[in-house]
Protein backbone atom coordinates (compact mmCIF):
# COMPACT_ATOMS: atom_id res chain seq x y z
CA UNK A 1 0.00 0.00 0.00
CA UNK A 2 2.64 2.24 1.04
CA UNK A 3 2.87 6.31 1.73
CA UNK A 4 4.90 8.94 0.22
CA UNK A 5 3.90 12.31 2.22
CA UNK A 6 6.07 14.32 0.18
CA UNK A 7 4.80 13.50 -2.74
CA UNK A 8 1.30 13.71 -1.53
CA UNK A 9 1.79 17.38 -0.45
CA UNK A 10 2.69 18.81 -3.95
CA UNK A 11 -0.22 17.01 -5.94
CA UNK A 12 -2.97 19.23 -6.83
CA UNK A 13 -6.83 18.41 -5.24
CA UNK A 14 -9.86 18.96 -6.87
CA UNK A 15 -12.77 18.88 -4.20
CA UNK A 16 -16.22 18.34 -5.67
CA UNK A 17 -19.05 19.28 -3.08
CA UNK A 18 -16.76 21.52 -1.04
CA UNK A 19 -19.69 23.63 0.44
CA UNK A 20 -21.56 20.72 2.31
CA UNK A 21 -20.56 19.23 5.75
CA UNK A 22 -17.73 16.99 4.58
CA UNK A 23 -16.52 19.04 1.83
CA UNK A 24 -16.17 22.31 4.57
CA UNK A 25 -14.87 20.56 7.04
CA UNK A 26 -11.72 19.08 4.68
CA UNK A 27 -11.27 22.77 3.50
CA UNK A 28 -11.13 23.75 6.83
CA UNK A 29 -9.12 21.23 7.97
CA UNK A 30 -5.98 22.61 6.30
CA UNK A 31 -4.75 18.64 5.23
CA UNK A 32 -4.91 19.98 1.97
CA UNK A 33 -2.74 21.81 0.18
CA UNK A 34 -2.95 23.14 -3.42
CA UNK A 35 -6.63 22.31 -2.58
CA UNK A 36 -8.97 23.91 -5.37
CA UNK A 37 -12.77 23.63 -4.60
CA UNK A 38 -14.87 25.42 -6.95
CA UNK A 39 -18.47 26.43 -5.88
CA UNK A 40 -21.52 24.50 -7.95
CA UNK A 41 -21.61 28.01 -9.42
CA UNK A 42 -18.07 27.18 -11.24
CA UNK A 43 -18.63 23.24 -11.42
CA UNK A 44 -22.05 21.48 -11.51
CA UNK A 45 -21.25 17.89 -11.91
CA UNK A 46 -24.91 17.66 -13.65
CA UNK A 47 -23.22 20.17 -16.08
CA UNK A 48 -21.16 18.75 -18.42
CA UNK A 49 -19.58 21.68 -19.86
CA UNK A 50 -18.89 23.24 -16.59
CA UNK A 51 -17.03 20.13 -16.00
CA UNK A 52 -14.79 20.24 -18.93
CA UNK A 53 -13.72 24.00 -18.54
CA UNK A 54 -12.80 22.82 -14.87
CA UNK A 55 -10.33 19.89 -16.95
CA UNK A 56 -9.38 22.02 -19.47
CA UNK A 57 -7.94 25.23 -17.28
CA UNK A 58 -6.18 22.66 -14.65
CA UNK A 59 -4.29 19.59 -14.20
CA UNK A 60 -5.23 17.60 -11.49
CA UNK A 61 -3.91 14.55 -9.78
CA UNK A 62 -6.41 13.82 -7.26
CA UNK A 63 -10.46 14.27 -6.95
CA UNK A 64 -12.13 13.74 -3.94
CA UNK A 65 -16.05 13.69 -4.75
CA UNK A 66 -18.20 14.64 -1.70
CA UNK A 67 -21.24 15.93 -3.56
CA UNK A 68 -24.41 14.28 -3.33
CA UNK A 69 -27.82 14.64 -2.43
CA UNK A 70 -27.93 12.96 0.86
CA UNK A 71 -30.82 13.58 2.80
CA UNK A 72 -32.95 10.41 3.00
CA UNK A 73 -36.08 12.40 2.96
CA UNK A 74 -35.87 14.16 -0.41
CA UNK A 75 -34.35 11.33 -1.98
CA UNK A 76 -37.41 9.54 -1.03
CA UNK A 77 -39.91 12.48 -1.78
CA UNK A 78 -37.72 13.01 -5.40
CA UNK A 79 -36.09 9.76 -6.61
CA UNK A 80 -35.49 11.52 -9.98
CA UNK A 81 -33.62 14.21 -8.29
CA UNK A 82 -31.75 12.05 -6.28
CA UNK A 83 -30.76 9.46 -9.22
CA UNK A 84 -29.45 12.84 -11.02
CA UNK A 85 -27.20 14.56 -8.36
CA UNK A 86 -25.60 11.07 -7.27
CA UNK A 87 -25.85 9.01 -10.55
CA UNK A 88 -25.62 10.64 -13.48
CA UNK A 89 -23.88 13.61 -11.66
CA UNK A 90 -21.13 10.36 -11.69
CA UNK A 91 -21.21 9.35 -14.87
CA UNK A 92 -20.49 12.85 -16.17
CA UNK A 93 -17.57 13.22 -13.79
CA UNK A 94 -16.16 9.62 -14.55
CA UNK A 95 -16.52 10.11 -18.44
CA UNK A 96 -14.74 13.39 -18.53
CA UNK A 97 -11.52 12.32 -16.31
CA UNK A 98 -11.28 9.28 -19.24
CA UNK A 99 -11.74 11.52 -21.91
CA UNK A 100 -8.78 13.76 -19.77
CA UNK A 101 -6.99 10.55 -18.54
CA UNK A 102 -6.44 9.41 -22.36
CA UNK A 103 -5.50 12.66 -23.89
CA UNK A 104 -2.89 13.61 -21.16
CA UNK A 105 -1.95 9.87 -21.22
CA UNK A 106 -2.17 10.19 -17.17
CA UNK A 107 -3.90 8.52 -14.41
CA UNK A 108 -5.34 10.60 -11.94
CA UNK A 109 -6.86 9.08 -8.09
CA UNK A 110 -10.60 9.53 -7.50
CA UNK A 111 -11.99 9.31 -3.96
CA UNK A 112 -15.62 8.98 -4.10
CA UNK A 113 -18.29 9.19 -0.96
CA UNK A 114 -19.93 6.66 -0.81
CA UNK A 115 -22.39 5.10 2.10
CA UNK A 116 -22.96 2.46 4.54
CA UNK A 117 -27.07 2.28 2.82
CA UNK A 118 -25.57 0.09 0.30
CA UNK A 119 -25.84 -2.87 2.84
CA UNK A 120 -28.97 -4.50 3.57
CA UNK A 121 -28.26 -3.16 7.00
CA UNK A 122 -29.73 -5.50 9.23
CA UNK A 123 -27.47 -7.35 10.93
CA UNK A 124 -24.20 -5.42 11.04
CA UNK A 125 -20.18 -6.11 10.70
CA UNK A 126 -20.56 -5.71 7.16
CA UNK A 127 -17.58 -5.96 4.94
CA UNK A 128 -16.49 -4.74 1.64
CA UNK A 129 -17.30 -7.84 0.21
CA UNK A 130 -20.45 -8.72 1.41
CA UNK A 131 -23.69 -8.73 -0.49
CA UNK A 132 -25.41 -5.35 -1.43
CA UNK A 133 -29.04 -4.83 -1.13
CA UNK A 134 -29.69 -1.22 -0.46
CA UNK A 135 -32.62 -0.44 1.68
CA UNK A 136 -34.09 3.09 0.43
CA UNK A 137 -33.72 5.63 -2.27
CA UNK A 138 -30.52 7.29 -1.22
CA UNK A 139 -28.65 3.69 -1.24
CA UNK A 140 -29.35 2.41 -4.75
CA UNK A 141 -28.02 6.08 -5.87
CA UNK A 142 -24.70 5.48 -4.12
CA UNK A 143 -24.76 1.46 -5.33
CA UNK A 144 -25.09 3.19 -8.89
CA UNK A 145 -22.64 5.55 -8.39
CA UNK A 146 -20.04 3.15 -7.10
CA UNK A 147 -20.69 0.76 -10.69
CA UNK A 148 -19.98 3.85 -12.40
CA UNK A 149 -16.84 5.11 -10.30
CA UNK A 150 -14.89 1.41 -10.90
CA UNK A 151 -15.01 2.18 -14.58
CA UNK A 152 -11.74 4.52 -13.18
CA UNK A 153 -8.43 2.48 -12.97
CA UNK A 154 -7.15 4.86 -9.81
CA UNK A 155 -10.69 4.90 -7.99
CA UNK A 156 -10.93 4.59 -3.64
CA UNK A 157 -14.77 4.59 -3.08
CA UNK A 158 -14.95 5.08 1.03
CA UNK A 159 -18.31 3.96 2.94
CA UNK A 160 -18.93 5.70 5.70
CA UNK A 161 -21.66 7.34 7.70
CA UNK A 162 -20.63 10.64 9.58
CA UNK A 163 -22.19 13.49 11.46
CA UNK A 164 -21.37 17.08 12.67
CA UNK A 165 -21.09 17.38 16.56
CA UNK A 166 -22.30 21.15 15.78
CA UNK A 167 -25.09 20.49 14.18
CA UNK A 168 -26.89 17.62 16.38
CA UNK A 169 -30.55 19.54 16.67
CA UNK A 170 -32.34 16.60 17.15
CA UNK A 171 -33.65 15.88 21.14
CA UNK A 172 -33.92 12.12 20.97
CA UNK A 173 -31.91 9.72 19.09
CA UNK A 174 -32.67 5.68 18.92
CA UNK A 175 -30.80 3.30 21.22
CA UNK A 176 -31.66 0.58 19.03
CA UNK A 177 -30.38 1.31 15.46
CA UNK A 178 -26.59 0.69 15.32
CA UNK A 179 -23.71 1.54 13.33
CA UNK A 180 -19.97 2.53 12.56
CA UNK A 181 -21.31 6.93 12.50
CA UNK A 182 -17.82 9.15 12.77
CA UNK A 183 -17.86 12.47 13.54
CA UNK A 184 -16.97 14.35 10.43
CA UNK A 185 -13.36 15.81 11.67
CA UNK A 186 -12.28 12.47 12.53
CA UNK A 187 -13.98 11.61 8.89
CA UNK A 188 -11.27 13.89 7.18
CA UNK A 189 -8.31 12.29 8.88
CA UNK A 190 -9.06 8.66 7.40
CA UNK A 191 -9.90 10.35 4.34
CA UNK A 192 -6.52 12.04 4.60
CA UNK A 193 -5.03 8.95 5.62
CA UNK A 194 -6.24 6.91 2.60
CA UNK A 195 -5.26 9.74 -0.22
CA UNK A 196 -1.76 9.26 1.04
CA UNK A 197 -1.86 5.45 0.31
CA UNK A 198 -1.60 3.77 -3.24
CA UNK A 199 -4.94 2.12 -2.56
CA UNK A 200 -7.53 1.01 -4.87
CA UNK A 201 -11.04 -0.72 -3.98
CA UNK A 202 -13.66 -0.09 -1.70
CA UNK A 203 -12.99 0.81 1.84
CA UNK A 204 -15.68 0.61 5.14
CA UNK A 205 -14.54 3.98 6.82
CA UNK A 206 -16.06 4.82 10.58
CA UNK A 207 -15.46 4.00 14.46
CA UNK A 208 -16.06 0.51 15.99
CA UNK A 209 -20.63 -0.52 15.89
CA UNK A 210 -22.60 1.90 18.96
CA UNK A 211 -25.72 3.12 18.80
CA UNK A 212 -27.26 6.17 17.40
CA UNK A 213 -28.16 7.05 21.03
CA UNK A 214 -24.26 6.56 22.19
CA UNK A 215 -22.40 8.45 19.13
CA UNK A 216 -24.55 11.58 19.99
CA UNK A 217 -24.32 11.65 23.34
CA UNK A 218 -21.15 12.11 23.89
CA UNK A 219 -21.59 15.77 22.01
CA UNK A 220 -24.73 16.53 23.18
CA UNK A 221 -25.41 15.84 26.71
CA UNK A 222 -28.69 16.09 27.25
CA UNK A 223 -30.07 14.20 24.06
CA UNK A 224 -32.60 11.25 25.15
CA UNK A 225 -32.95 8.02 24.02
CA UNK A 226 -35.60 6.84 21.72
CA UNK A 227 -36.08 3.94 19.84
CA UNK A 228 -35.77 3.36 15.83
CA UNK A 229 -39.20 3.12 15.56
CA UNK A 230 -40.74 6.13 17.08
CA UNK A 231 -38.35 7.73 14.18
CA UNK A 232 -39.31 5.53 11.55
CA UNK A 233 -42.85 6.71 12.27
CA UNK A 234 -43.00 10.47 12.63
CA UNK A 235 -40.33 10.57 9.40
CA UNK A 236 -41.89 7.65 7.38
CA UNK A 237 -38.94 6.33 6.57
CA UNK A 238 -37.51 3.54 6.36
CA UNK A 239 -33.87 3.65 8.77
CA UNK A 240 -30.88 0.67 9.11
CA UNK A 241 -31.40 -1.60 11.94
CA UNK A 242 -27.62 -1.92 12.16
CA UNK A 243 -25.56 -0.78 9.72
CA UNK A 244 -22.04 -1.20 11.11
CA UNK A 245 -19.41 -1.98 9.14
CA UNK A 246 -16.59 -4.55 9.67
CA UNK A 247 -13.12 -2.17 10.21
CA UNK A 248 -10.19 -5.13 9.45
CA UNK A 249 -9.41 -3.38 5.82
CA UNK A 250 -9.40 0.26 6.76
CA UNK A 251 -7.01 -0.75 10.16
CA UNK A 252 -4.28 -2.49 7.43
CA UNK A 253 -4.96 0.00 5.09
CA UNK A 254 -3.47 2.54 8.28
CA UNK A 255 -1.11 0.26 9.17
CA UNK A 256 0.32 -0.76 5.46
CA UNK A 257 -0.22 -4.25 5.63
Amino acid sequence: LGTNSKIFMKKKILLIGGSGNLGTSIVNSGFFRNLYYPSKKNLNILDKNSIKKIFKKNKFDLIINCAAMARIIDCEKDPVKAINNNVMGTFNLVKEIIDYENKHKKKVKFVHISSDAVYPSLKGNYSEKDNLSPYNVYGWTKLASEFIVRFLSRHVIIRTRFFVKKKIKFKKSADDLFTSNIEVNDLVKKIKMICNKNYVGIVNVGLKRHSDYVAYKKYKKNIKPCKRKDIIKNLKVNLAKDSSMNLSLLKKIENNL
